[in-house]
């Protein structure tokens, strides 16, 4: 690496550095504010402080691209400000080479992005999601049923919290028959899983009367009865329900791939499963395009503007970006489209931009 590409490599990766710490940083004490909310019972100060540190690689990884267009702006702004840019083009460096020096950085980037997206996040969400379950319902019945409701075959469950070393606590199932009557309630304090089986203990049951008519049914007697043990043969192993408890943007690309396969076998719906694979797989690609459009405005219409005016013009292409991707995504869904295409069309919009202003800059 020459000193040229070095010395534009400190500016941009700096630029970055700096405008994603802030962001994050920001993004976690507005996290905490509204953890305090919760903070009651077992759901300590301390525990909320430990929640929200859990889930700074998350808050990390989901700024990244924005840092990476608006700490390009400002690294490559105070070159531009001080003439350095035009220095280095009288000199003889061409501007597709000062494009290359910048895109080197942008490399390191890139992977930072996808080892924190691949092997960071996915263990530190499931965790800190666990932990704040727990301190908040005690392992007990549910507390928040919004988002962690599972269908396996026919029955319908809710899970209170994933441990990380695979146990669940506070597994709650209602069993159907075909004719979709009410067979079996259940809740379990504790699921251990053991040689391909889920070993359930302390467990609550009400057995249903079989009658079909409403009638009888109203008359028959509903069975509530306490077991010590359980075994519970399901589809759902370990690693699947640490899926189940994590939004689909902070899994693994293999964690994607692997419950999208699950929920299509299941003849459920898997499309924001494959929505989120693509935009993970592609976000090296989506780095890569909001970088060249940083560029393309340095070196086009905010070659002359103030830091003030780049970082506001970078937030808020930022934005638009983010934006149009969560809009396309479930808009595949809705009409039908392949997922690819919802994520690509906001990437190709911005390499397509970067290039129209780099060319008519020369």
């Amino acid at each position: 690496m020459s000193l040229i590409d070095r010395y534009i490599a400190r500016h941009v990766l700096g630029g970055f550095l700096v405008v994603l710490l802030v962001v994050a940083g920001l993004d976690m004490l507005f996290a905490l504010v509204e953890e305090l909310k919760d903070v009651q019972g077992n759901y300590s100060f301390a525990a909320a402080v430990e929640y929200v540190l859990l889930t700074l690689p998350r808050r990390l990884y989901e700024f990244i691209p924005l840092s990476s267009l608006i700490g390009c702006l400002l690294g490559l702004g105070i070159l531009a400000s001080s003439s350095e840019l035009t220095v280095m083009r009288a000199a003889g460096i061409s501007t597709l080479g000062i494009i290359i020096s910048v895109m080197k950085p942008v490399l390191l980037i890139i992977a930072l992005a996808l080892g924190l997206g691949e092997f960071v996040v996915p263990h530190t969400e499931q965790r800190a999601q666990s932990h704040r379950q727990v301190m908040l319902t005690g392992g007990g019945a549910i507390h928040d049923a919004s988002r962690v409701w599972h269908r396996d075959d026919m029955t319908f469950l809710h899970i209170n919290a994933v441990i990380p070393d695979g146990s669940v606590r506070g597994v709650t199932r209602y069993e159907f028959n075909e004719d979709l009557t009410l067979k079996r309630s259940s809740f379990a304090e504790v699921g251990r899983y053991e040689d391909g089986k889920w070993l359930l203990t302390d467990i609550q049951e009400s057995r249903f009367p079989d009658a079909k008519g409403r009638e009888q049914r109203a008359t028959s007697s509903i069975v509530t009865t306490e077991i010590e043990q359980e075994i519970w043969e399901s589809g759902l192993t370990p690693d699947l329900l640490k899926v189940v408890m994590v939004q689909p943007t902070n899994l693994s690309i293999s964690g994607l791939v692997q419950y999208s396969n699950y929920l299509t076998d299941q003849g459920l719906a898997s499309e924001q499963y494959r929505i989120a694979f693509w935009n993970k797989l592609l976000l090296p690609l989506a780095i890569f395009a909001l970088v060249l459009v940083a560029v393309s405005f340095i070196f086009g219409p905010l070659r002359s503007v103030t830091l003030g005016q780049r970082l506001i013009t970078g937030i808020i292409v930022g934005l638009v970006f983010k934006l149009s991707q969560d809009i396309l995504g479930p808009t595949s869904a809705v009409f039908g489209f392949y997922p690819f295409v919802a994520v690509m069309i906001p990437i190709l919009i911005c390499i397509g931009v970067g290039f129209w202003l780099l060319n008519r800059a020369k």
